[in-house]
């Protein structure tokens, strides 16, 4: 080999070092940095989800009945602290005075998007008609939005959600809702704050953990829903981390104490109300989670189509019960657990 040639390949190979060098730093940057990668995300799903915090309602506030003929009031005020601070409930007639059970429902979207409107844009499925088909098993459906990032971090959406419940039990007589017979179900990001929720409420210590002092009893909590939360953040994919890091503190790079407060599978103790977990795209944290629940001596029931059938379903695949047999069947054992609580 020539000493010329021998230089070309030793600059070559400095370039390609430099080269790797920039990618491995950039990367880094991003992954300490991850509001870069889920701004950028925000910015090309804005045209259809909603990606922002607002004092004003998304949409102009309604109130009548569906053409399914469910009775609807929209864009119900709960609170002046903090943005997206608007609930609506759903009826499953104009009859709104017959006593009914309450299900408060979180949506999906990464902590990023997403609303009460039009559900979660992570999902593959209609979740809205999900939310018309359980309030027409005899609830009364609370549907609630919370804040998102930039502007606000983890445990925030959980204050929110907590002013929320203050705001349901200070207006149960006005509304026409039994706050002492609830269930609160969440999917994917929803999921994660029901789950939070259920040990905020049931946990004194997880509560002073996260500087939270709850407004429901443990007793007006019939059931949990959890439909396929990511909870264990270190068995995450990066895409995942990406997303629960950002919205704990900008970076995928937490900290002991930050995975300790997020995950609540650690804070699991007998109290933990009865739980109906969904598992698909997040069937290990479910599993963990079905475990914790087992060793806790809670009443609580798994559905995991990979381990009943074999098949991975796509995330929150229950709210594609009206198309698919295997969402349907998750959909009745669901309704099931949770009326048998209630009714």
């Amino acid at each position: 080999m020539s000493r010329k040639t021998g230089k070309k390949k030793h600059t070559l190979l400095i370039v390609l070092a430099i080269l790797l060098a920039v990618l491995v730093t950039g990367a880094l940057i991003l992954m300490a940095h991850t509001q870069i990668i889920v701004g950028t995300i925000q910015k090309l799903s804005a045209s259809t989800v909603n990606t922002i915090n607002s004092y004003d309602p998304l949409g102009e506030p309604m109130e009548g009945l569906k053409d399914n003929g469910q009775y609807i009031i929209t864009e119900i005020k709960y609170s002046e602290n903090y943005p997206n601070s608007f609930l609506d409930i759903t009826y499953p007639d104009e009859n709104r005075e017959t006593a009914r059970p309450t299900l408060i429902y979180f949506h999906g979207g990464g902590f990023f998007g997403g609303s009460k409107s039009v559900g979660d844009p992570l999902a593959e499925s209609d979740a809205t008609a999900l939310l018309d088909d359980i309030c027409a098993e005899g609830f009364n459906l609370v549907n609630i939005d919370y804040v998102l990032v930039p502007e606000y971090h983890f445990p925030a959406p959980l204050i929110q959600a907590n002013e929320a419940f203050q705001f349901l039990i200070d207006h149960a007589a006005e509304y026409h809702l039994d706050m002492d017979r609830v269930v609160i179900m969440g999917s994917s990001a929803g999921a994660i704050m029901t789950s939070q929720l259920g040990s905020i409420i049931t946990n004194p210590e997880y509560a002073e953990a996260l500087g939270i002092s709850p407004v429901l009893k443990p007793e007006q909590i019939k059931a949990v829903v959890l439909d396929d939360a990511p909870l264990a953040y270190d068995k995450f994919s990066l895409g995942t981390k990406v997303l629960v890091g950002n919205y704990v503190k900008g970076s995928i790079f937490l900290d002991r104490e930050e995975k300790q407060k997020y995950n609540n599978i650690l804070w699991v103790d007998s109290n933990y109300p009865d739980a109906f977990l969904l598992g698909s795209e997040y069937y290990e944290d479910m599993r963990e989670m079905d475990t914790a629940l087992t060793s806790a001596n809670v009443e609580h029931a798994l559905v995991d189509p990979l381990a009943e059938r074999n098949l991975q379903m796509q995330h929150c695949f229950v709210a594609s019960e009206r198309e698919n047999e295997v969402a349907k069947d998750a959909f009745d054992r669901m309704a099931n657990f949770i009326k048998h609580r209630v009714l």
